[in-house]
């Protein structure tokens, strides 16, 4: 590439063809994504000043980011930053990346809290605090808490918070441990999931940067869900519903150690899998 072409649409057109050629998947919107880290402008500036140029020192840190993604480390990670319900949230390597398939836990409670004001909620395992902050800025006033077993976490759900001006009261420990003298409408909760077998399977990217013990679960992969269940039935008003996200074969193993509820029933993500169990306290 000549110097004259150090712009910001020559840039992100080799860099996409880079990143494809490496067999990154939608290697354009991690293109766009690491160059509106390095200039810090959102990815809109990008094309409205497509022929801007890009400094010596914007293009060293830049194939710096190049370089660590093609290495196998998540965008997410490099620019400390991952959308989830059209938020901004800050991520490390202490947090599992929020994914767009945990969207529909959040929508769904949405939908099911029907408008109702100063609903009480607990976040199981926040991590970085995307379903509690989604919650809190798309609720009417809920008293919103949310527990994780890692300081680390915990402070980076508190920063989100903070970031997102989200009131969330945040408690280090195990699952609703320390919550169990409190009654909740809503409990949430994306645990680890995965089984050993299937975590062999996953993205190298994944198992070698996101943290192992956000994903990895013992047995069947349901072991963390089994401990939390009887804890959230006791901690739910009646009529009060727990809500979690599960691996797309787990579903009807995951409706059976729901029994003691009402009723219980599975949503897919937006690519048609199981993905969360509803299940319902009786009245």
């Amino acid at each position: 590439m000549q110097q004259t072409d150090w712009n910001i649409l020559s840039i992100l057109e080799w860099t996409t063809r880079y990143f494809k050629s490496k067999g990154i998947t939608e290697p354009r919107l991690e293109a766009e994504v690491i160059m509106s880290f390095v200039l810090k402008k959102d990815r809109v500036y990008l094309y409205a000043h497509f022929d801007a140029p890009v400094s010596r020192e914007e293009r060293k840190i830049l194939k710096e980011a190049i370089l660590r993604r093609v290495n196998g480390e998540p965008s997410a990670y490099i620019t400390g930053n991952k959308e989830f319900m059209s938020l901004n949230f800050h991520v490390t390597p202490a947090v599992l990346i929020p994914r767009s398939d945990t969207e529909v836990l959040v929508e769904k409670v949405i939908e099911l809290a029907g408008g109702r004001i100063n609903l009480k909620i607990c976040d199981v395992g926040t991590g970085s605090g995307a379903i509690a902050v989604s919650l809190a800025l798309n609720l009417k006033d809920p008293v919103i808490f949310a527990t994780d077993i890692s300081p680390a976490a915990a402070a980076i759900a508190k920063h989100n918070a903070e970031l997102h001006g989200a009131d969330i009261k945040i408690v280090t420990g195990d699952l609703l441990e320390p919550l169990r003298d409190e009654k909740f409408d809503f409990i949430t909760a994306n645990l680890p999931y995965i089984d050993a077998a299937s975590y062999e399977l996953l993205e190298r990217s994944i198992k070698k940067y996101e943290p192992q013990t956000a994903l990895l679960a013992a047995g069947d992969g349901l072991e963390f869900y089994r401990r939390l269940i009887p804890q959230a039935f006791e901690c739910l008003n009646p009529n009060g519903y727990l809500l979690f996200e599960i691996g797309c074969e787990q579903g009807q193993a995951a409706i059976e150690i729901t029994r003691e509820f009402a009723d219980s029933y599975i949503i897919k993500d937006y690519g048609g899998r199981d993905r969360v169990i509803v299940a319902r306290k009786e009245e």
